[in-house]
Order: C-alpha cells, then sequence, then structure tokens
C-alpha cells in the first residue's frame, strides 16, 4: 500500500491553465409566462407579417372583456340552456351556444334558485296571511247567519 503513494507523491503537481481575463457572462433568467398560450414562444426575429397573421387567428385560450348581463338576460339564458338540455342537448354544450361556460350557468342557476326560494317564502307567507284574513270573515259570516237563524226559530 505504500508503494501506491510513493508515486503520487512523487508526481510533480499538473499545472493549472490559467483562465483568461473573459467578463463573465450568464444566460438570462427563463421568465415565467404570463398571457402567453403554453408552448408558444416569442423570438425578436420575427416578422411584422407572420405577427400580424398570427394575431388574425384567434385561440381558444384567448379572453374576452368580461361582459355583465341583467337579471332579465340571466333569467333569459338560463331560460334557453333549460330548454336545450330538455331537448337532450349536453349542459356544456348548451351553455357554450347561450354564450356562457358551464360554471357561469352553475352559479347562476344557483342564485336564481335562492331568489326564487326566497320569493317563494315571502309569497308563502303573504298566503297565509290572507287565509287567517278570510277564515275570519268566514267565521263573522257564520256567526251572524246563525244568530239570525236561531232568532227565526225562536231559539234565542
Amino acid at each position: 500500500m505504500a508503494d501506491l503513494k510513493e508515486p503520487e507523491a512523487n508526481q510533480a503537481p499538473a499545472e493549472v491553465p490559467v483562465k483568461e481575463q473573459t467578463p463573465d457572462i450568464r444566460a438570462p433568467k427563463p421568465r415565467k409566462r404570463t398571457g402567453q398560450q403554453k408552448g408558444a414562444v416569442r423570438t425578436k426575429a420575427a416578422k411584422p407579417a407572420q405577427q400580424a397573421s398570427s394575431k388574425a387567428v384567434a385561440s381558444p385560450t384567448v379572453r374576452t372583456a368580461r361582459k355583465t348581463y341583467s337579471e332579465k338576460e340571466r333569467a333569459q339564458k338560463l331560460g334557453e340552456i333549460e330548454k336545450q338540455i330538455g331537448r337532450g342537448e349536453s349542459i356544456r354544450a348548451a351553455a357554450q351556444k347561450a354564450g356562457i361556460s358551464e360554471q357561469t350557468y352553475y352559479q347562476w342557476k344557483k342564485a336564481a334558485g335562492q331568489t326564487a326560494q326566497s320569493d317563494g317564502l315571502k309569497d308563502l307567507v303573504k298566503l297565509e296571511e290572507e287565509n287567517a284574513r278570510l277564515k275570519k270573515l268566514l267565521a263573522d259570516r257564520l256567526r251572524k247567519e246563525n244568530a239570525d237563524l236561531r232568532k227565526k226559530l225562536g231559539l234565542a
């Protein structure tokens, strides 16, 4: 084992090449993609004609401006979708034909259901109040008729 160590000690250290004085050039850090479709890479060498033609073709991932719909428009779109679903069409396809997303459809449906329930509850309370009022009127009329009949029969 000592023989193995001796050649290492006898060897002269290899000359280490001196680095030339060059500036440190580092590759730029990759940037996060924002607003670009995955896999799409922009290059500086792209020609304006190519850019114009790529902008003309709308990709399905491009967002358009968000539109706010009134309650009437929402109800109308929900009605259209319900009709299409009744014909056997899928919810996704019906929502796309109406111009809204499937998630929006479910959110609108949930909101419409809550307002319909609250409106239904208000209607139920009104009906119960009217029912109680009519019962009192009927009871008063029946008492009067009963009193009149007792007088005619001479029972009272």
